[in-house]
């Protein structure tokens, strides 16, 4: 594989800098299962290594919640180059994860219960704007649930299109 495809998806998840600083850059043995990495470190590897392959769809499953907020903060900040030309979906309890989205698809007990962009969401001040106020204006990292309740989960589909068709 050519050494600038694997340094592009690294600088799309974030981890070039990172890479460049260790001891023998790319060439630097990390240990079994990246041990010598950070959580977040190892995540954006995650990342880097299913963008090097340039697939037409990509799954993040909470990809960003075991992220700092530095780490975080430079994916999202990246998304719209790593969504391009393919279709993505976020499945993610935080919102910031979600936001830029083109839609957004409110889960409730594996139901579809909302649907829209972030505004569309918001203003509809259901479900999604609920769990927009909790988590914005409390600083809660996940989503709050009534006891008793399953979690709420936000999926989200980039792009409009699943397999080339339209969604």
């Amino acid at each position: 594989m050519p050494m600038e495809k694997v340094i592009k998806a690294a600088e799309l998840s974030g981890a070039h800098e990172f890479i460049a600083e260790l001891p023998e850059g790319y060439d630097t043995v990390v240990g079994e299962q990246g041990s010598s990495l950070s959580g977040g470190q190892r995540q954006r590897i995650a990342i880097a290594r299913a963008l090097v392959t340039d697939p037409k769809i990509l799954i993040f499953d909470e990809a960003t919640s075991a992220l700092d907020y530095e780490s975080e903060s430079i994916i999202q900040a990246n998304m719209r180059r790593i969504s391009q030309g393919r279709t993505v979906f976020i499945i993610a309890h935080r919102l910031s994860a979600v936001k830029d989205s083109n839609r957004i698809m409110v889960l409730d007990k594996g139901r579809l219960v909302e649907q829209g962009s972030h505004q569309q969401l918001i203003e509809q001040a259901g479900i999604y704007a609920q769990l927009h106020s909790i988590q914005n204006h409390h600083g809660v990292g996940i989503a709050a649930k009534p006891v008793g309740q399953a979690p709420i989960n936000p999926i989200v589909q980039n792009n409009g299109k699943i397999g080339g068709h339209n969604a």
